[in-house]
């Protein structure tokens, strides 16, 4: 058994967006003898590179699942091209049509029109991916705790029902709204200066907040012969630490993850050290390399996509990050060599944005 986790290249100058391909079993082997899975499709012009990425290293225009972790444009736009056009079995996305008088309920006492804007639309073009599958005959699942694909190595971690439920409900969310449409304004995206960071000094703090609809992403993993990989989509703190709860249920203790997804593009507003902790393990005394991280970036993303305090918080756990900046990453165990060239990580940075 073996896999190819591919993180392609989504979005160009400041704009970061999720693609992210994958196929594990027997890749030796003849196309039944594998489980191809596609999470997000970045934005609308996304879509031919993935087409093309399947075609050319996978042999494939068939994907067994896809799976829609929640409905921002960087992660959804691409798949409304791919389920379209390809052969699709089977799609997780939390469903709109049963969800939206939920949601909107709960914004509706909100003043602030930008960020219902917003949710409006990511919410019409999850109904317009829904009613596409289904026109497709395609199976739709919504992507809760526990639910498992029947290849049996990928599963949801995140949300439960009931944590999903809770943050369009829960009327102390209104403080964490306004929070994040200040951050949506681009107010809290500006940096006030650089502080000194090293292998010992850590800046990154547990008070990151983001929005509901990110907290919403569906969390996954992929286990492949006792390789736990897990797929962070653009889940904060709170999603994260419920996750975590999940895994420690089951018997996790880190540093057992062989590969981590840097959440939300590497934004500092999504993890802490808190849950970094509980996912990586503690920071260590010298640098090693236990596991491994991957960011989908824009090439002009810096310095919020990825925050080099995140990077480095990564880093110092035993988990390098590997940056997209514009190109794709592979990362494989018992696959086929493709000829590319290995990927640098990024560095431990000694200054930071703060």
């Amino acid at each position: 058994m073996g896999y190819q986790i591919d993180f392609l290249p989504v979005g160009d100058k400041g704009r970061s967006g999720d693609a992210i391909a994958m196929r594990f079993g027997n890749l030796y082997g003849d196309r039944s003898e594998q489980t191809i899975i596609l999470i997000d499709g970045g934005f609308k012009n996304t879509a031919p590179t993935i087409i093309n990425h399947l075609d050319t290293h996978y042999g494939t225009d068939r994907i067994d699942l896809v799976v829609s972790t929640h409905p921002d444009g960087d992660h959804i736009n691409g798949l409304l091209v791919v389920v379209d056009e390809l052969k699709v079995d089977e799609l997780w996305m939390h469903r709109p049509s049963t969800q939206r008088r939920m949601i909107e309920l709960a914004l509706s006492a909100l003043g602030e029109h930008e960020y219902r804007t917003a949710v409006a639309s990511a919410l019409d073009t999850a109904e317009e991916l829904e009613d596409l599958a289904l026109q497709k005959g395609i199976t739709i699942q919504e992507p809760f705790t526990g639910l498992t694909h029947t290849s049996g190595s990928y599963f949801v971690l995140g949300p439960s029902e009931g944590f999903y439920q809770q943050l369009f409900r829960e009327p102390t969310l209104e403080e964490e709204q306004r929070g994040l449409l200040r951050s949506v304004a681009g107010v809290l995206g500006e940096y006030v200066g650089r502080v000194a960071e090293s292998l010992n000094i850590e800046t990154l703090t547990d008070e990151g907040i983001t929005t509901p609809l990110n907290n919403s992403s569906a969390v996954t993993m992929l286990k492949d012969n006792g390789d736990l990989l897990l797929f962070t989509s653009d889940a904060g703190i709170t999603a994260l630490s419920q996750v975590a709860d999940v895994l420690e249920s089951q018997g996790f203790v880190p540093p057992q993850l062989k590969f981590i997804q840097v959440p939300h593009h590497g934004s500092r507003r999504n993890v802490g050290p808190s849950v970094l902790d509980r996912l990586l393990g503690t920071r260590l005394v010298t640098e090693k390399e236990l596991g491994v991280a991957y960011v989908s970036c824009a090439p002009d993303g810096e310095p919020k996509h990825p925050a080099k305090k995140v990077t480095n918080a990564f880093r110092r756990r035993g988990a390098p990050v590997h940056a997209t900046k514009g190109t794709p990453n592979l990362h494989h165990r018992n696959a086929p060599d493709r000829g590319w060239s290995p990927s640098v990580p990024l560095p431990l940075f000694p200054e930071v944005d703060d």
